[in-house]
């Protein structure tokens, strides 16, 4: 039986989130979650100004980001002018990609962090629609080196950068400062 010490161990796949979250997440309403996604693309786009950008013919696409482990879902519009982004109950139809798969995974993923081909293969995320969109997107997030607790938390100031270090070393996802937030360590 294969462990962490063996040399040849396949690497855990994404955490997932306990049922008993996602059915107690269920009745919450999503209006609060519209600011803060909100939030979240203002300051990708401050802290990655080229991102949008790099999606070139792509920018316009509607994406469709489904957690398998939460109730409600994602549609992403990363018009470089105004990117949007909102939460909703199931996606809509007429999205021109659909990814599918854990909030680890696809946050792994966007983060660098995990391998997207080896999430594909093993059928951890599933991908419907427009592939070349798909990668396009992959590599425009591949070339940011997003952090999203960095970006969560970061508008707390360096106390909100502490609990993201403290919450990705609580998981075993630490990472350099440096990657997170595409500058240089403040210490």
């Amino acid at each position: 039986m294969p462990n962490s010490a063996t040399p040849n161990a396949a690497p855990p796949g994404p955490l997932v989130l306990p049922p008993w979250l996602t059915h107690a997440m269920a009745p919450l309403p999503l209006g609060p979650l519209q600011p803060l996604l909100a939030l979240t693309l203002s300051r990708i786009g401050r802290l990655h100004p080229d991102l949008y950008g790099r999606l070139g013919e792509h920018a316009e696409k509607r994406f469709g980001i489904e957690p398998t482990d939460l109730p409600f879902a994602f549609v992403l519009e990363p018009r470089p002018e105004r990117p949007q982004a909102r939460a909703v109950r199931r996606l809509p139809p007429g999205l021109d990609v659909r990814i599918r798969g854990p909030l680890s995974g696809l946050i792994g993923m966007a983060e660098g962090r995990l391998d997207g081909d080896a999430l594909f293969f093993s059928r951890t995320l599933s991908i419907e629609g427009d592939m070349e969109a798909t990668l396009a997107l992959r590599n425009a997030l591949d070339d940011a080196r997003l952090d999203f607790g960095t970006l969560l938390l970061g508008c707390l100031g360096p106390l909100g950068t502490r609990a993201a270090a403290f919450l990705r070393r609580q998981t075993g996802q630490a990472r350099p400062a440096q990657a997170a937030t595409g500058g240089s360590s403040w210490n």
